[in-house]
Parts: C-alpha cells; sequence; structure tokens
C-alpha cells in the first residue's frame, strides 16, 4: 500500500525563512530608527515655525512680544519643551528641547533679541 504524500514543510525550509527574515530585519531596523530621529527633529522645527507665527500674530494685536506660551494660545507637540527667555517690544527669542531627538536643540531669535546659540541667522531656525 501506498502513504499519501506528507503535507507541511521541511526543517530547512522553515530555516531558510527564518534566515530570511533575520536578515531584513537587520537592515530594516537601522532605517527605522533613524527615520523615528528625522520625525522628532522635524516636530520640533515646525514647532518653532508656529510659535513665530503666534508671537507676530500676538505682536500684531499687542505692540509687544511675550514669553508666555498660554498667552500665545500655543501648545507644543507633546515630548516638545519651549523656552521663550526674551521677548520684548523689540524681538524674541526662543529654544526647542525633545529628549528623544537625535539633537540637542534647536533655537530661532527675531529682531534685536540676543541669539540662543545654535541660531545665528536672525529669523532662521537652526539645529545643533
Amino acid at each position: 500500500m501506498r502513504r499519501p504524500p506528507a503535507k507541511g514543510f521541511t526543517l530547512i525550509e522553515l530555516l531558510i525563512v527564518v534566515v530570511i527574515i533575520g536578515i531584513l530585519a537587520t537592515i530594516a531596523i537601522p532605517k527605522f530608527a533613524n527615520s523615528k530621529g528625522k520625525a522628532y527633529l522635524a516636530t520640533m522645527k515646525s514647532d518653532l515655525r508656529n510659535l513665530a507665527t503666534a508671537e507676530e500674530s500676538y505682536y500684531y494685536d499687542y505692540s509687544v512680544y511675550t514669553s508666555s506660551l498660554s498667552n500665545l494660545g500655543f501648545s507644543p507637540s507633546q515630548g516638545v519643551t519651549i523656552s521663550i527667555p526674551e521677548a520684548t517690544a523689540g524681538g524674541w527669542s526662543a529654544s526647542v528641547t525633545n529628549p528623544q531627538a537625535p539633537v540637542a536643540s534647536c533655537a530661532i531669535y527675531v529682531g534685536n533679541a540676543a541669539p540662543l546659540a545654535p541660531a545665528t541667522v536672525e529669523s532662521k531656525i537652526t539645529c545643533n
């Protein structure tokens, strides 16, 4: 009597699939980590751009800049910390940090406010 053919995968076939998945994972994981870092950096820059817009809107209404985020009606993205050390009628400066970002901080200054490192050009967001 003949036996019916066995169904399923052999051990060699399963090992080959596991090796292929392992190789793909070693390629994909670093790419994914780099993408997350870029996303955190983009969030920090976006928050500074939005802060600049809110500051200019506030200046248009009150002829002075403010260092209070609540006065601006502005709330940063999750995990982002914004600091506005100087805000006068002549200008303002701000820095932003995110502990998960690959860079330490980003900064911007406008008008005659003292530049915060790493910002060196007025109204340009710079990160280190």
